[in-house]
């Protein structure tokens, strides 16, 4: 009966694993197809045969990519406005605070 026990845990603790790693990706295949579609647009070569550059090569491409669609290094463009340093009124103060 141990044994039985014991390999319903060795099984459960393989299993697990393998079921979240699964779920963890959620791209497509059209997905990936349609980003090298892009940086392709930009000048990427898939398979050029450069393996000492290609770190540089391909964030050169999402760089030059992300330019192109008016975007920054860290994050997407912005459009709008921040409201910072204004008061707060005590009827606003009041409404948080007591009951």
């Amino acid at each position: 009966m141990k044994s039985l026990i014991r390999a319903a845990v060795v099984a459960t603790a393989l299993i697990v694993p393998a079921l979240s790693f699964a779920q963890g990706s959620q791209i497509t295949r059209a997905q990936v197809r349609a980003e090298l579609v892009e940086l392709q647009s930009v000048g990427y070569h898939v398979g050029d045969g450069d393996q000492a550059h290609y770190p540089d090569a391909i964030q050169q491409a999402e760089a030059k990519l992300a330019a192109r669609q008016g975007a920054t290094a860290y994050g997407g463009a912005v459009n709008g406005t921040t409201q910072s340093g204004n008061s707060v009124s005590k009827a606003d103060w009041n409404a948080m605070y007591t009951r």
